[in-house]
């Protein structure tokens, strides 16, 4: 009996996809539920699982090829029995089999206190080469730990050059020519202007010190700086709703909810998805959140819903060094938050020169419904709640 592969529902905003990478041939057998091929849309990779067991008989449309929703990939024979050869496991020689277990065990095993801090760096044990006994990774292994530097975005792993002058050219993935297409959507349509501030993270960093590590044993997550800002925007998008506003022709909407789009870094690329109902949300249910995107980003299983909507946008340069920036707006939202790394810097106090841990915050803000009063008191509530914590608790 013959079954369909067909196309995933797509979102309405997703016209169409791509095939990225059929992970079967023709000929091979193939599982209920097993993922026969990823598709790319301008938001999300999406996984395509066999509708049931069967041999892939017959591949309609190869990678590279844009597809829409329900349109036929493949077929699945499920009465057909797979080519010679074409599912057979390899097979190791059995005296090799518990030393290959015993190498696996130990590759990439590590104690607690190295597991927690490769947590924290976002690093793989089994990418860390360990010097304890049987290759156990150590707390000093773990310490001296970088992350590996991303592959470049733009060029494929299989890239070669040669010659003096190489040049290869490489086309855009789906996704980055969506980022492309909104960026200059958002430079076209949009007033942007941006006003900056200066924050002095001492209080928040007095609270993580204090906090820290009864905060993850009661939530089961680190206390990050990523839950203050949030808190710190909601109070401010409460305070001044045109922040929180979209433009839609010559009309204005004011949302009564809060919805704040967190841009994480992915191996495809930048993605946003969505904290919906911020403002409900205490900060431990922040930092759970943005850990389950970040996590979801990295392994590509980030779901449509999770990326769509929003009504305004925070964007964290700082965790890869930036010191300061512009950020461009996120259509068809009004206003951004950029914020930065933290670093040590003199300021006057009382008459007197002293070191803090300073943050420059920026906020651009559509200056076509958004006044430069209420984006510049806007970030001044921000600065004000981030200097005084207890603002957040007391909702003042």
């Amino acid at each position: 009996m013959l079954i369909e592969v067909k196309v995933p529902q797509l979102s309405e905003s997703v016209s169409e996809a791509t095939l990225v990478s059929w992970h079967k041939k023709e000929g091979d057998a193939v599982s209920r539920d097993e993922n026969l091929i990823d598709i790319e849309t301008d938001k999300v990779v999406l996984e395509t699982p066999a509708p049931a067991d069967g041999v892939l008989v017959k591949i309609v449309k190869a990678n590279g090829e844009n597809v829409t929703s329900g349109e036929l990939i493949a077929q699945i024979d499920t009465e057909a029995k797979a080519a010679a050869g074409a599912a057979a496991p390899a097979v190791a020689p059995a005296a090799a089999a518990p030393a290959a277990a015993q190498a696996a065990a130990a590759a990439g095993a590590a104690s607690p206190a190295a597991r927690k801090i490769l947590e924290e760096k976002g690093i793989a044990s089994s990418d860390v080469a360990g010097s304890g006994r049987g290759g156990r990774v150590t707390k000093e292994d773990a310490v001296a730990a970088q992350p590996r530097a991303a592959a470049p975005t733009a060029a494929p792993a299989s890239l070669t050059l040669t010659g003096d002058r190489p040049e290869e050219r490489v086309p855009m993935t789906r996704l980055r020519a969506r980022i492309a297409e909104r960026l200059i959507q958002s430079k076209n349509e949009n007033a942007i202007l941006t006003t900056f501030n200066e924050v002095n993270m001492a209080p928040v960093m007095a609270l993580r010190k204090q906090y820290g590590d009864k905060f993850e044993k009661a939530h089961g997550v680190r206390l990050g700086f990523m839950g203050f800002f949030v808190k710190a925007a909601v109070a401010a998008l409460k305070k001044f709703p045109v922040l929180n506003a979209s433009v839609d022709g010559t009309d204005i909407i004011y949302h009564g909810y809060i919805d704040i789009g967190i841009a994480v870094g992915s191996p495809r690329g930048l993605v946003v998805p969505i904290l919906r109902d911020a403002d409900q949300m205490s900060i431990a249910d922040i930092e759970k959140k943005i850990a389950e995107f970040g996590q979801k980003a990295k392994d590509g299983k980030l779901s449509l819903e999770e990326l769509s909507g929003g009504t305004f946008s925070i964007s964290n340069g700082g965790v890869f060094g930036s010191m300061l920036s512009t950020p461009i707006i996120n259509p068809p939202q009004s206003a951004i938050l950029g914020i930065h790394a933290t670093k040590d810097r003199p300021v006057v106090e009382n008459g007197q020169i002293v070191i803090r841990p300073i943050n420059y915050l920026a906020m651009s803000y559509d200056h076509r419904i958004i006044d430069g009063r209420e984006a510049v008191l806007g970030l001044v509530t921000m600065k004000e709640a981030l200097e005084d914590p207890a603002r957040l608790i007391l909702d003042v």
